[in-house]
């Protein structure tokens, strides 16, 4: 018997790891995939205490590099990245930490720079709606798109 719940433990410590190589996770994600692989509460909750000594598991560092990885590759509000950390299971104290270093005007700028380059700068409320539309998903209040539009926009006429 001993031996069988060893080879479990091992068998979910694992699933964890080969769960963590694609990209950090975060605890309450790692818990609930092991939970549905049928693991035990025991063996999960023994296999992330281990992780979490072996730092393979931290929530801090997981929502620092989510917001890292966002601002790099994709910027989005402070509101929508406070929401995908709730989403990633979270806490609140670590989310308003992270989310704190976000700046809205620049994350909409830099998100705005990219997707103008494939926009026609002939029509400026065709130019408008569409940046607009893009800026809204990805979680920006409406001040800040109609600063963002108006500054991209005076920024590639005066370019041509």
């Amino acid at each position: 018997m001993a031996l069988s719940e060893e080879n479990q433990l091992e068998r979910c410590f694992k699933a964890a790891t080969n769960y963590l190589v694609y990209r950090p996770r975060s605890e309450p994600e790692l818990r609930e995939r092991l939970r549905r692989k049928g693991f035990t509460p025991e063996n999960i909750e023994a296999v992330i205490a281990k992780l979490k000594r072996l730092r393979l598991v931290d929530d801090t560092a997981f929502a620092e590099f989510w917001r890292d990885n966002r601002e790099s590759f994709s910027p989005r509000s402070k509101a929508l990245t406070r929401r995908e950390l709730k989403q990633k299971g979270i806490a609140e104290d670590i989310i308003d930490i992270t989310v704190a270093a976000i700046d809205d005007e620049d994350s909409a700028y830099r998100a705005a720079v990219s997707k103008a380059r494939v926009l026609s700068l002939s029509d400026y409320e065709s130019f408008r709606r569409k940046l607009g539309g893009y800026l809204q998903r990805r979680g920006f209040n409406y001040g800040v798109i109609e600063r963002t539009i108006k500054r991209v926009w005076q920024e590639g006429t005066s370019s041509q």
